[in-house]
């Protein structure tokens, strides 16, 4: 799903603080079902005085509902938005740690900034992407090329399965090979 950059008969687009500010109340939401502005600026490191300016503009946007001394609720938009920004940090988060190994501290860091600024198509590939390296294992020189394959087909277990006793026979041939080229003992 596509994170609405613009609303209806707006503007101007989202800020990355606005969306952050959209999936904390999210995630906050699914935590505690109650939402006050202290929980928000917790969460974000910041002062109340800020949430609560916030909030003013993503109620003039319809993003939430919010009045003074009241709980913070999404609206529609606002959960829609909250939920994809969740969904993109969680899918870069995996990405960082399980795939490139970066250290879970700088990966969640690394994923909020990600999040805002990848387009869907990107983020479509990387998650396909993540999915192929788990389900078929390195085989041969041309296995990144057969990532595209991968995405146009899905997951092939046959396929994964050929491909990794060509690259076995592969491997054979070319330690042979090798052996073959290295000065013998006779000498």
């Amino acid at each position: 799903m596509s994170v609405p950059k613009t609303l209806k008969n707006q503007e101007k687009p989202l800020t990355p603080v606005m969306e952050d500010y959209l999936e904390a109340i999210f995630d906050l939401d699914k935590e505690k079902k109650v939402v006050r502005v202290k929980d928000i600026a917790k969460r974000l490191n910041v002062k109340m005085p800020t949430v609560t300016s916030m909030l003013k503009t993503l109620s003039k946007r319809r993003l939430v509902h919010y009045e003074k001394y009241e709980y913070v609720e999404l609206t529609g938009e606002g959960f829609k938005v909250g939920r994809e920004m969740r969904r993109r940090h969680g899918i870069l988060y995996r990405f960082l740690p399980d795939i490139l190994k970066v250290d879970g501290h700088l990966a969640d860091e690394e994923a909020c900034k990600m999040e805002h600024t990848l387009s869907d198509g990107t983020l479509d590939s990387l998650t396909d992407f993540m999915a192929f390296v788990q389900e078929c294992p390195r085989a041969g020189e041309s296995w990144l090329q057969n990532f595209q394959e991968y995405r146009i087909h899905g997951f092939k277990p046959e396929k994964c399965k050929g491909r990794t006793d060509g690259f076995a026979c592969e491997l054979k041939n070319r330690v042979e090979s090798l052996e073959e080229d290295l000065p013998s003992g006779d000498e």
